[in-house]
């Protein structure tokens, strides 16, 4: 493994554009090594890759499917010869740890094949004979996408836009977050080089470089994954063009375990450890609040303690007995400790979990041991808010309908879980607010990239994942070819 920094490079038109303005990005676990450098770009930069793609769009919106596919699956092969490098460069870059950088490779490969196999059924006309002749429904490219990407899962949360709209026959322009950028930006070059110059481009940068790809009249969709905050000041800039939108955005997603769940089965009780703290807690996705019911909540807190300091050991992303690496970074790092010693100024239990393996690399990093906190309110930030870190309360409720409310009282609604005897925990799900619930496990552990994913409330809107991800690239265009073409409540 290679540890010295590298260069990456924005892409317009097919080619590499190299920017004198180098932004470093630090490796988490070692803060004083640079892994890479990343270019800044301009808001002329981002003009002009958004033109190319603009310009592109003409042609590549003609260009047979099949061949878009056939681009695609060369794509998907290249990314499979270079994975070890790239899944090493995340860990690096990220602070995951290697098995985990692997796996978030795996899940973007597996929803590209499955584009790939499914795109040319879902884009397929539908033709409707009916009692005034025909219809048909096209399924029409919308035009330049600007893809805005997070930091947390920046392969998987870019390829999750990137295939649906180039086989679809949009052109892009992607933006990756400045505090994973390397990794991903071997992944998209890797895709770009495999099609027509000005298909697929890239652009790194700050401010100036977002809301120029938010408000450019010549951007027709925006697909976002990031923070709610952030999404407003997006939906804003786009208004005066009246842009498609995927948002998917912050979550707060809740867990509830029953009083039929069995806390001694440990395989379940260790899914619901890993949906916590996979990741240093930093998922949109993973289970941040946790309600038992009262009437197991003792041996419900006694079992999960046991259960997480089995899982978790915390240290470097490379050594293979690791399973939490450091958070991101520092910024981070602040945040989660503030939320934890409020709930613990406030009479909060705090619970440390796990070994670390390297008590000096722990101090030197952005590390943070997981813990749980007991005795927190319900209104208190550490429940209220998404903690995106290594911490998770956990509270006791009274009854079914009390655990749906205290789930159901969040401005967010990305997903959750419930955990206990299959029926009633179905049951039960039927009344939580959010895009996607799991029965008996949580997180990424339950994604299935068939079906669609998204949230309500403030946790976004539209989809991704499964035939609805693939549509949301498209516009409907209806051609009526009626038998009947006279107008018979027209006056002659």
């Amino acid at each position: 493994m290679s540890t010295n920094p590298i260069k990456i490079d924005a892409i317009i038109n097919g080619e590499t554009y190299r920017t004198e303005k180098q932004e470093p990005r630090e490796n988490p676990a070692h803060p004083d090594e640079i892994v890479g450098y990343a270019p800044i770009n301009t808001m002329e930069d981002t003009i002009k890759a958004i033109d190319v793609a603009h310009e592109t769009f003409t042609t590549w919106r003609e260009t047979p499917i099949d061949e878009r596919v056939e681009r695609m699956r060369s794509a998907i092969q290249k990314i499979k010869n270079n994975t070890p490098e790239i899944a090493e460069l995340l860990s690096r870059e990220h602070g995951k740890a290697l098995y985990d950088s692997e796996g978030e490779i795996g899940v973007s490969l597996m929803w590209m094949e499955y584009a790939c196999d499914n795109v040319k059924e879902v884009l397929k006309d539908e033709v409707q004979d009916h009692d005034n002749g025909k219809t048909i429904l096209a399924k029409d490219a919308i035009g330049v996408v600007s893809a805005i990407t997070p930091w947390n899962y920046p392969i998987s949360l870019s390829t999750i836009k990137v295939a649906p709209a180039l086989l679809a026959g949009n052109t892009m322009v992607l933006k990756p977050s400045p505090l994973a950028p390397l990794a991903v930006s071997k992944v998209i070059e890797l895709i770009a080089n495999e099609f027509p110059p000005g298909v697929l481009n890239m652009v790194h940068g700050e401010a100036e470089v977002g809301v120029e790809l938010t408000s450019n009249p010549k951007v027709a969709k925006i697909a976002f994954t990031g923070g709610t905050e952030t999404a407003k000041h997006i939906m804003k800039s786009a208004a005066d063009t009246i842009k498609h939108m995927t948002l998917e955005l912050g979550g707060n997603d809740a867990a509830i375990v029953l009083s039929d769940f069995d806390v001694n089965d440990d395989r379940a009780m260790r899914r619901l450890v890993i949906s916590n703290f996979l990741t240093a807690g930093q998922i949109c996705m993973i289970a941040k609040r946790i309600y038992v019911d009262q009437s197991i909540y003792e041996q419900f807190v006694e079992k999960y303690i046991e259960a997480a300091n089995k899982w978790i050991r915390v240290g470097d992303p490379f050594d293979k007995n690791v399973t939490v690496g450091p958070v991101n970074n520092q910024k981070q790092v602040k945040y989660v400790q503030s939320l934890i010693d409020d709930a613990e100024g406030n009479g909060a239990k705090v619970v440390k979990l796990g070994k670390i393996l390297d008590q000096n690399l722990f101090e030197q990093g952005y590390f943070m041991q997981p813990t749980v906190v007991l005795g927190a309110d319900q209104k208190d930030p550490i429940v209220v808010e998404e903690q995106f870190g290594p911490t998770v309360p956990i509270l006791p409720f009274e009854n079914d309908k009390h655990a749906i409310k205290l789930a159901n009282d969040s401005i967010f609604g990305l997903t959750s879980s419930v955990w206990g005897k299959e029926e009633h925990a179905i049951e039960v799900s039927k009344h939580i607010q959010a895009g996607t619930t799991m029965i008996n496990t949580a997180a990424v552990q339950g994604l299935d990239v068939r079906f669609p994913f998204g949230g309500v409330k403030q946790s976004g809107m539209g989809r991704e994942y499964g035939k609805e991800g693939i549509l949301a690239y498209t516009d409907t265009h209806v051609i009526n070819v009626p038998e009947n073409l006279d107008l018979p409540y027209i006056p002659e």
